[in-house]
């Protein structure tokens, strides 16, 4: 395990107005993709913790942030420069792959930001035999859309039907139903999380085969 390192801004992304992309030297910090660690300024007490974006092999470290109104740390670190340090302690979480059998199909659901570990995953197993579907309110909401196959991202828009589906994930869900041989690794806010999985469970899918990270 890693505490207390200290790495140096390469760049922010801006993604929207208020989410952008963190990534900063990885100087050797270990992890496997669907974790997540905490990370703050040099020398500032305040932490926040963050799915890891980038993906296991990336010679660099990525997280996705969202800049919230009441969020000391998001506006701290969407100001940082190339060449500011950050202090990152980690990783932590077992949000990941192991135990699962390769040759299952693997469905991400997740709600906003919380697609961030979805494609550390997706990044660190280029073979894996995926689905992604992503809940947000507007479609300008898809967060590097490209990294994914067209054919295996699904995105819900629940305020505006210029997505792919217009409704919530629970909404898709319900309409298309869920196939029992899969697993599913769900990960966003606790109310999406509750709902997908009773919707899950009511479908005939056991919850051996259901994985969730609650972001709030």
């Amino acid at each position: 395990m890693n505490k207390g390192s200290l790495h140096n801004v390469i760049e922010v992304r801006e993604i929207t107005d208020t989410v952008y992309v963190l990534r900063v030297e990885r100087n050797g910090f270990t992890f496997q993709s669907g974790q997540y660690l905490a990370l703050g300024k040099k020398d500032d007490i305040q932490k926040r913790e963050y799915s890891i974006y980038s993906g296991e092999n990336d010679e660099y470290l990525e997280v996705l942030v969202k800049e919230v109104l009441e969020g000391d740390v998001s506006k701290k670190l969407h100001r940082l420069k190339p060449g500011d340090e950050v202090e990152i302690e980690g990783p932590y979480g077992h949000f990941i792959l192991n135990g699962t059998p390769r040759d299952k199909k693997i469905i991400f659901i997740a709600s906003g930001t919380g697609i961030s570990p979805c494609h550390s995953l997706i990044r660190s197993n280029p073979k894996l035999d995926y689905m992604v579907l992503h809940g947000v309110k507007y479609s300008f909401e898809s967060f590097d859309r490209h990294a994914y196959h067209p054919y295996r991202y699904i995105q819900c828009t629940s305020r505006e039907s210029e997505g792919d589906f217009y409704g919530r994930v629970t909404d898709y869900l319900s309409r298309h139903g869920a196939d029992k041989n899969s697993e599913y690794f769900l990960c966003g806010n606790s109310n999406m999380i509750y709902d997908v999985f009773d919707i899950l469970k009511d479908k005939g899918v056991s919850q051996e085969q259901i994985h969730t990270e609650v972001y709030f």
